[in-house]
């Protein structure tokens, strides 16, 4: 899939971050959450969690669009 159209496909829930290197454990209430696995942001400027599909956007790369 390209990044352009992995852009078009609203993830559930996107966080912006400083680092490129971001851990993901879809634990963001206390609960039921899934193993924590680490993730690195490409060049494209987003990665998703290949469990929960948060996608974790690097503030300032070509994917944040705030």
């Amino acid at each position: 899939m390209t990044a352009l159209r992995a852009l078009a496909i609203p993830a559930p829930e996107t966080y912006v971050t400083d680092t490129a290197r971001v851990f993901c454990d879809g634990d963001e209430h206390g609960g039921d959450g899934h193993p924590r696995v680490w993730i690195q942001i490409d060049a494209s400027g987003f990665a998703d969690c290949g469990y929960c599909d948060r996608r974790f956007i690097l503030a300032g790369g070509p994917a944040d669009r705030r």
